[in-house]
């Protein structure tokens, strides 16, 4: 019998879908090496291997056999694909076009040896964009923008999806957000087109036209809009929730009470950016990269209040989501003094911590990011965190995420 490889219920999935890899056709108790591979849009591969051994009816199951070696040990239904990782160190796996699939090839390999004899293979299609959802590149008025459109009237759950102090337009979370039923708009704020890699202020004018557009969309329901945002994005979405009017429900990804980096100027007011001292950052000898953990002043020192985001003010509901072994910055202490102003002024707040989870909390099963380049600042960058407590943070996050937006709007 023909050893075969298959991914269940399809081969083709959206990216945040689990699936079950099964191997048939194996001999009983027979010793492979499974192995998944995955070439971005840069050409850069990403590989993971795991040890396993066959049942004795010759099956194999990621979803109850254990890995007995390899990227990862236990049962891990979805570990070829958190594990995976790229030879070229510190390259960070994300997505640039949303209307392609990352495509993995999984093949199973006789023994636990080198890669010796292919036994088996299939290929496990990962799309970022649903079948009927709409991709709408949007330039109206300053909006720099992509809206991602569910199928069907709606209406639908409106959010705005805001990445991190790299800058750029990213799509690909909005796109997936889109897919599970939200009309999303990806907003690109700094170093994308002509909007400058490190502008000498934001304006929330700018983020209140991107709230108008989208509530002026037909499919989009009427009872308030969501933001999401990561690092940097995270911070502008509080500022979203606390200065424009129809923002009613905020999540923070391991973000700040505090306005980072950039001045923001409101109508009649502007907040500072925290104050911080690059002198600080602390540079790896050995690896070259950079810890930017203490490079922010002490937000304790009410020298760096005229700076903190008066959140208390804000109508909405808040989700604050943080990684305990976050390496960029100290967004657990960020999240808890926030989450205690809110609660000392009768405001409904969630808040969940993750142990082992680094800054780059992502859609589950795109692989952890230990260290990346910084686009905008040029130097190697610790995001920290550890390869299956990230991935569990990634799954669970990504499901209260969702339940939040879809409770409160």
């Amino acid at each position: 019998m023909a050893v075969q490889v298959m991914v269940l219920p399809s081969a083709r999935c959206l990216f945040d879908e689990p699936v079950r890899i099964r191997v048939g056709g194996l001999r009983p108790q027979q010793a492979v090496t499974l192995r998944a591979s995955l070439v971005d849009e840069s050409g850069e591969l990403f590989q993971a291997h795991a040890h396993y051994r066959a049942g004795g009816s010759g099956e194999l199951d990621l979803s109850c056999s254990p890995a007995l070696g390899g990227s990862y040990l236990g049962v891990e239904p979805m570990g070829l694909l958190w594990s995976l990782r790229s030879k070229t160190p510190y390259k960070r796996l994300a997505k640039r076009n949303v209307l392609t699939p990352f495509c993995v090839d999984l093949e199973v390999y006789e023994g636990h040896g080198g890669m010796s004899r292919l036994l088996g293979k299939c290929t496990n299609e990962r799309w970022f964009l649903g079948k009927g959802v709409k991709r709408i590149s949007v330039r109206e008025g300053r909006l720099k923008a992509t809206l991602f459109l569910p199928p069907g009237p709606g209406p639908f759950p409106g959010l705005i999806d805001l990445y991190g102090s790299g800058g750029g337009l990213v799509e690909y979370r909005a796109s997936l957000l889109a897919s599970r039923g939200f009309v999303t708009l990806a907003l690109a704020y700094m170093a994308f087109e002509d909007i400058p890699t490190m502008p000498e202020f934001l304006e929330l004018g700018y983020f209140e036209e991107a709230v108008n557009f989208l509530r002026k969309q037909q499919q989009v329901k009427d009872t308030g809009i969501g933001v999401l945002g990561l690092s940097k994005g995270a911070d502008l979405a509080l500022s979203m929730a606390t200065f424009l009017p129809g923002i009613k429900a905020a999540v923070s990804i391991s973000g700040s009470v505090f306005n980072s980096f950039i001045p923001l100027k409101g109508d009649g007011f502007t907040i500072p950016a925290h104050p911080y001292n690059l002198g600080r950052m602390k540079v790896n000898d050995e690896s070259g990269l950079v810890d930017f953990s203490d490079v922010l002043d002490d937000h304790r020192d009410p020298a760096t209040w005229d700076c903190r985001i008066p959140v208390e003010r804000s109508l909405a509901k808040f989700l604050f989501l943080c990684g305990l072994d976050d390496m960029n910055w100290k967004s657990n202490l960020y999240c808890q003094d926030a989450v205690q102003c809110l609660q000392q002024n009768g405001r409904e707040v969630e808040f969940y911590s993750y142990s082992g989870a680094g800054h780059l909390l992502e859609p589950p099963y795109l692989p952890l990011c230990q260290a990346s380049i910084h686009r905008v600042l040029g130097m190697f960058v610790c995001w920290g965190g550890q390869w299956r407590e990230h991935a569990k943070a990634q799954e669970d996050a990504w499901c209260r995420i969702q339940a939040f937006f879809w409770q409160h709007l």
